[in-house]
């Protein structure tokens, strides 16, 4: 019996000079790890080589030109570049910025080619990132662009899935940013990932309000009334499990998020807030509504502990078994809507 291929997992290497690289190489360092997939980091063996001695990490890797040469059974390395690169842990530099979009646009370009099957992209810095031909404001807007479908920042651990509205966008423009079909259009792409990237047939979904106490009645503000509000209704007739507007409040320390399959929150702090509190640690950040599978850990660069050996690589760990996890997902739904089991004809009684 042919031996199944194993899954290609592509990694964009991140801030150098924050902790990116030591989580993806102590995850690797594992060699358990290869028995679930074939990594390959896209960086440079010079800068792999000084990461490895300065924060005493022994592992191996095989240094290839192209991703579609990595090797089973190997840390695999793609030289995006050959110049040498002066890390300053802890610093935001513009090096630090320029050299975490090489290795993304490196990365994503395999993805799209086929060459790597799924993405964990390593923490980046969205001030430094900035550059004239990278003007997003993080990975999601970016991968969005480069990639088909309508994304949705969704964050999930094993019993909690929270997916946001707006994501890096100022607080006072967040009512004004959200409207109706905004409403619709996330939460059709949450309930299609429920079905397809985590297997739930028929996907219950909770909508937090943008206003303290969902307003109020229009109290203290008309947006829930005049936008959630009429947007529930339309995607409930539609046949979708969707309830709310909940007030954000007491929703999660009432329990209340255990009664769904999801929550879409209406901003950035709103639903991160909680899913951190709950769920540090474990948390993916997932990029749903793509053509793609892309995963992150739910932290960023942490400058303040980089180079220093103390970084903790679970929140990594947990961002590759997803994206593994919902690459098969993705596989088994596709087999399984592919050619649909006919309706027997009903046999006539004797």
């Amino acid at each position: 019996m042919e031996e199944e291929k194993k899954i290609r997992l592509g990694v964009s290497i991140g801030d150098l000079n924050g902790i990116g690289c030591e989580v993806a190489l102590r995850t690797f360092e594992d060699n358990r790890m290869f028995d679930f997939c074939t990594p390959v980091l896209f960086a440079s063996n010079k800068v792999i080589s000084f990461q490895k001695k300065q924060l005493g990490i022994t592992i191996d890797f095989n240094g290839v030109d192209n991703a579609s040469k990595a090797l089973d059974n190997k840390l695999n390395v793609v030289n995006v570049w050959k110049e040498n690169i002066k890390t300053e842990f802890g610093k935001a530099t513009p090096d630090g910025g320029k050299y975490a979009i090489k290795s993304l646009r490196a990365a994503v370009n395999a993805l799209k080619n086929n060459e790597i099957d799924v993405l964990v992209t390593a923490p980046i810095n969205k001030n430094n990132i900035q550059a004239d031909d990278f003007k997003f404001p993080g990975h999601t807007d970016f991968l969005a662009q480069e990639l088909n479908g309508q994304s949705l920042m969704f964050m999930v651990t094993d019993k909690l899935r929270v997916g946001l509205l707006t994501d890096h966008i100022a607080v006072k423009d967040v009512a004004k940013a959200i409207t109706t079909k905004l409403i619709c259009d996330k939460v059709r792409t949450m309930m299609a990932s429920l079905k397809m990237d985590f297997g739930i047939r028929k996907p219950k979904i909770a909508l937090l309000g943008i206003n303290p106490h969902s307003g109020d009645n229009g109290t203290i503000g008309l947006e829930d009334d005049k936008i959630v509000k009429p947007a529930i209704e339309k995607l409930f007739n539609e046949g979708n499990l969707v309830y709310g507007p909940y007030s954000a409040d007491s929703f999660f320390g009432s329990n209340n998020h255990q009664n769904f399959d999801a929550i879409l929150a209406a901003y950035h702090d709103q639903g991160l807030i909680p899913f951190k509190t709950l769920s540090f640690g474990k948390g993916v950040n997932y990029t749903a509504g793509l053509s793609k599978v892309r995963t992150s850990p739910d932290h960023g660069t942490a400058y303040e502990i980089a180079g220093q050996g103390k970084a903790d690589h679970n929140s990594f760990k947990e961002a590759v078994f997803s994206a593994l996890e919902i690459y098969k997902n993705r596989l088994d739904y596709l087999e399984l809507t592919k050619n649909p089991l006919k309706k027997q004809p009903t046999k006539k009684s004797a």
